[in-house]
């Protein structure tokens, strides 16, 4: 047990992604429920459904990585939990099969039809690992390799929100596509602030967008990814009348980033480059917060 334990530390830190996914699936509830115009609140088990199911969903995504940078990670990052032999791939296939069950499971219990979004989401996560099938062309197209993999991130968001809608609705409610969008653009900026270092953070083998790209171009991809975030975010809150909230709250943290981004460019240091995910963290918590579960409570108590 103890090995999992630290297999989790590393890879998937629960603490770290579990407030994270719970503000992810609560609000896109939260956000179809007031779409609809409805805040009853008196059966929980769609939250309880949505959270579960989105979060093995990352947690099927990071075991997806392992399997696809296996050789990399053998050769490059031997200090990972599978290249040292902490953990097995085999193992790891076995929990993210368990984690289908337990998602299908969920599913069929709460309204059987969601089964058919669920499958939608399993195929992309199946071909993501599989690289589409061009592994040897995609790894080569860095920018196309990552706004096709992050996909997955509305996939499973409009799967969250199904939770809502489709036992009453057979059509998604007017005004989700903007979410949706949001969410994607939201996959971007959680995928490059990760991916962002100092020239002595740098590791060979590491594809990340700073050595890509070079420091100037990476950062503007992750502040021109919250830009289109924030403006799919308002467009989606006009749906709520709630637009003004939240294009003011993510202004804040913007100007957050946008002041820290200035400063990595000025300064490259690992200093500086440490403050850009912890940065991503939060805007990714307070843009799904203020879209979603802030105006349902809002909405509710008055």
């Amino acid at each position: 047990m103890n090995r999992w334990w630290v297999y989790q530390r590393e890879r998937f830190p629960i603490f770290q992604h579990g407030p994270l996914i719970a503000a992810f699936s609560i609000s896109a509830i939260c956000f179809s429920s007031l779409l609809r115009n409805n805040i009853n609140v008196s059966h929980p088990s769609k939250f309880l459904v949505g959270f579960i199911t989105a979060f093995i969903f990352f947690l099927q995504l990071r075991l997806a990585d392992e399997f696809k940078d296996f050789e990399e990670d053998s050769k490059f990052r031997p200090y990972r939990p599978v290249p040292r032999g902490l953990v097995k791939l085999k193992e790891l296939a076995v929990i993210g099969c368990m984690g289908a069950v337990i998602q299908l499971g969920l599913a069929l219990w709460y309204y059987p039809p969601l089964f058919f979004i669920l499958l939608l989401a399993w195929t992309y996560l199946v071909l993501m690992t599989k690289e589409f099938f061009i592994r040897n062309w995609i790894k080569k197209q860095p920018l196309i390799y990552m706004l096709s993999h992050m996909a997955i991130v509305p996939i499973v968001d409009f799967y969250t929100t199904s939770c809502d809608w489709r036992p009453v609705e057979s059509h998604p409610p007017q005004g989700l596509p903007w979410f949706i969008a949001a969410s994607y653009f939201n996959g971007l900026v959680v995928e490059l602030g990760r991916k962002i270092r100092s020239e002595d953070q740098e590791e060979k083998g590491v594809e990340t967008y700073t050595f890509l790209w070079g420091r100037s171009r990476a950062i503007s991809a992750w502040i021109s990814a919250m830009i289109l975030t924030a403006f799919c975010g308002t467009m989606a809150a006009r749906e709520l009348h709630f637009a003004l909230p939240v294009l003011f709250i993510l202004s804040l943290v913007f100007l957050a980033a946008f002041i820290s981004s200035i400063r990595f460019l000025l300064n490259p240091s690992a200093q500086n480059a440490n403050k850009i995910q912890p940065l991503t963290g939060i805007w990714t918590l307070v843009f799904y917060l203020s879209i979603g579960a802030i105006p349902f409570i809002w909405r509710h108590m008055g």
